[in-house]
């Protein structure tokens, strides 16, 4: 039997989320770096012209760029089987998806790039295992570690902020740590698509370069676990007394991930609001933007308060591609679950993500997200 390939690299933060879904979901594949002649030559053309990490040719050789597009995928095919069907449940499941896509980046990038003592080595491997071999490959690799390091001041980590993104991560490491004691996933002893979202920035940096590593197995012993968990193929869940493999009956939403989503929204919900203004501008200067140009993905700077403290950080409408899903799901419920959202949204510090959008939508077209 032929094997899906993924292309991507340990490092590489967006392909964990792939990947654990792939594991997860017992989908035969191997995983290569983006470097091979066939990559180059035959996969990045059906991947919209844009080389990126992660791309799926599945074995029937359908290319499929993007993480969330590739779970989209797969879900399709398996009946939606990691999409909670309750109303509370599916809401939450698709904002931690948002969160653990783009709401983590700056801790992501603060903790990878502004500790060379303790990463630079290993991330010089990786760096220079996804460039193409020959001369020069060495020196390639260190400008493109130099090119990342510049990027992730894009998203506010620099010097004068280190404190307060240093601050609040103690803190998110404390609220993941007490509801992974609790509960091995989110909403039970079965992994949703707001695991495999979560996964992403706690794999790819935070649960696997030395110093953030180090970190969380010292304080948070219950969330290392959890990324352990995430990348193996059965639940792995041997230490707790739920061993059914289900989500948490009656649509139950419990108070570890409430105080946990509170935590997060102090950072999230003005980082949003924050990046649809910056956003929204730049489209109201686009003059008759034609559909189906694509969704770059950065067009400015948010800027925001945060405890005292002033983040500029890159405005990405791909935060909204796919807040844009929490919405659309909320719009379908009745009006008796839409009340009860709502309230748990607001209990949660986290109502603003239902009413804050883009003056265009952003919809998908040949493995690019495109304005709609």
């Amino acid at each position: 039997m032929s094997n899906a390939t993924l292309y991507g690299i340990p490092i590489s933060l967006y392909t964990g989320r792939a990947r654990s879904y792939l594991i997860k979901s017992g989908v035969a594949y191997k995983e290569v770096s983006p470097i091979m002649e066939h990559y180059i030559r035959e996969v990045v053309p059906q991947a919209g012209g844009r080389a990126g990490m992660p791309t799926l040719e599945t074995a029937e050789g359908t290319v499929i760029r993007d993480g969330a597009a590739i779970i989209d995928h797969y879900e399709t095919l398996s009946g939606n089987t990691y999409s909670p069907l309750t109303p509370k449940q599916n809401i939450l499941s698709r904002l931690f998806d948002v969160i653990g896509a783009e709401g983590l980046l700056r801790p992501a990038m603060h903790y990878r790039w502004d500790f060379p003592e303790e990463n630079l080595n290993l991330l010089r491997f990786h760096f220079q295992s996804a460039i193409p071999r020959g001369p020069g490959r060495e020196e390639k690799a260190n400008r493109a570690t130099d090119r990342m390091r510049a990027a992730g001041q894009s998203f506010g980590a620099v010097a004068e902020n280190f404190r307060v993104i240093e601050t609040l991560y103690s803190e998110w490491l404390d609220a993941l740590n007490a509801h992974f004691s609790a509960y091995p996933y989110l909403f039970g002893s079965k992994p949703s698509i707001g695991d495999f979202g979560m996964i992403a920035p706690l794999y790819g940096h935070l649960g696997r370069d030395p110093k953030p590593l180090s970190m969380m197995q010292a304080q948070a012993v219950q969330l290392y676990r959890w990324v352990e968990r995430m990348n193996r193929p059965e639940l792995d869940i041997g230490e707790f007394e739920d061993q059914s493999g289900e989500y948490l009956s009656d649509d139950e939403v419990p108070d570890t991930l409430i105080t946990l989503l509170k935590q997060i929204s102090i950072d999230f919900i003005p980082e949003t609001v924050a990046a649809a203004k910056c956003i929204n501008e730049w489209l109201d200067e686009q003059e008759a933007l034609p559909t189906g140009t694509e969704a770059i993905r950065g067009v400015g700077l948010g800027t925001f308060e945060l405890r005292g403290a002033q983040i500029n950080a890159f405005a990405q409408p791909y935060r909204f591609y796919l807040l844009q899903r929490v919405q659309d799901i909320f719009e379908s419920l009745d009006n008796a679950d839409q009340a009860d959202v709502l309230e748990l949204l607001e209990t949660c510090h986290m109502e603003k993500v239902l009413t804050t959008k883009l003056n265009r939508q952003i919809g998908r077209e040949n493995n690019l997200e495109v304005w709609l």
